[in-house]
Order: C-alpha cells, then sequence, then structure tokens
C-alpha cells in the first residue's frame, strides 16, 4: 500500500498463488498511525483507489464501515481508463520495488526473511521521499 506520491506504506506478503483481495483487510489492518504537524494521528486513509480485482460487496462493505472512500471500478460497468491516473503510481512503486533482486526471484525459505528484505527494500523508496520534499 503506497500513498498518492508513491511512498511506501506498508508491505505484507503471502503465498504466489493468494488472491491480492485476500489480503486488502490485513493490509488495512498493518498501516500505522499517520503522524500529521498537529492532532491526532490518521488511522486509516481518507480514499482507497484500487484496480477491478478488488470489486467484490464483501470488501466495498468492510472498507467504508471503516470509514474509507472506496474508488474501485466495478467489474463490466465502469472502465478502468479513469482509474489509471491514480494507479500508475501503485505500479510504479511495484517497479521501484522490483529494481531489488532479492525480492523480484524469492531466495529465502522463511517468510519472515522475505518481509524483512521487503521492508529493507522499501527504505530507500522512503529516503529518496524524504530528502526530495525538503
Amino acid at each position: 500500500m503506497c500513498d498518492r506520491r508513491g511512498l511506501p506504506l506498508t508491505v505484507l506478503i503471502s503465498a504466489a498463488n493468494t488472491h491480492d483481495s485476500q489480503l486488502l483487510m490485513p493490509l488495512l489492518d498493518s498501516l500505522a498511525p499517520i503522524r500529521a504537524r498537529r492532532g491526532r494521528p490518521r488511522r486509516r486513509p481518507v480514499k482507497l483507489h484500487a484496480d477491478k480485482a478488488y470489486d467484490q460487496p464483501a470488501l466495498r462493505r468492510e472498507v467504508r464501515r471503516r470509514g474509507i472512500i472506496v474508488r474501485i471500478a466495478r467489474k463490466g460497468i465502469e472502465s478502468s481508463q479513469r482509474l489509471g491516473r491514480h494507479r500508475w503510481i501503485v505500479e510504479a512503486c511495484l517497479a521501484w520495488l522490483q529494481r531489488n533482486r532479492r525480492l523480484v526471484r524469492r531466495y529465502d525459505r522463511k517468510p519472515e526473511h522475505f518481509q524483512a528484505f521487503a521492508d529493507l527494500g522499501c527504505t530507500p523508496l522512503c529516503y529518496r521521499r524524504l530528502v526530495n520534499t525538503n
């Protein structure tokens, strides 16, 4: 999960044959509080942009129940072209993570090790965003 500028907020790993939609709720639960300059830290994002793979009524209900605005293209009704202006940021973030050879091909047997390397792969992305904003 990343923010609108491509900053990785949280990373989860799963088996290769697990559908992405099954990880949406654990991904939202693993999101750390977002610190702001003033006020209480936000616990959840304002909007969620996702592709048609996440278009399931149960997922939509659960995301709305958490107080998040859902922006998911509906299968067979809407074109996914409108989400392209938001979706490319997520795809770019994934492409930046794929620069790490260790993440492209999984060499580790233990999932804890692979999760640690995925977190380490996000570190340079976060550092670059921090340097570019100051």
